[in-house]
């Protein structure tokens, strides 16, 4: 789980699940306290089929690295 001292933050941009574009972050973080916590709710829209994925932010160790 995130702590205090690691930024906890979801991805700017994701492939859109549907035609392969690139979907981009729509949701602002919270503006005090940790900016994102795991099982956040964070929406993305697809610049090509303008689809909008809501996704939950997973716990840290399920998150991918890069």
């Amino acid at each position: 789980m995130s702590s205090a001292e690691e930024p906890f933050e979801p991805y700017p941009q994701i492939d859109c699940i549907d035609c392969g574009g690139r979907a981009f972050l729509l949701t602002h973080p919270r503006e005090e306290g940790p900016r994102w916590l795991p099982g956040d709710i964070v929406a993305y829209r697809c610049e090509d089929c303008l689809d909008r994925w809501d996704l939950v932010l997973p716990e840290d160790e399920e998150f991918p690295e890069f």
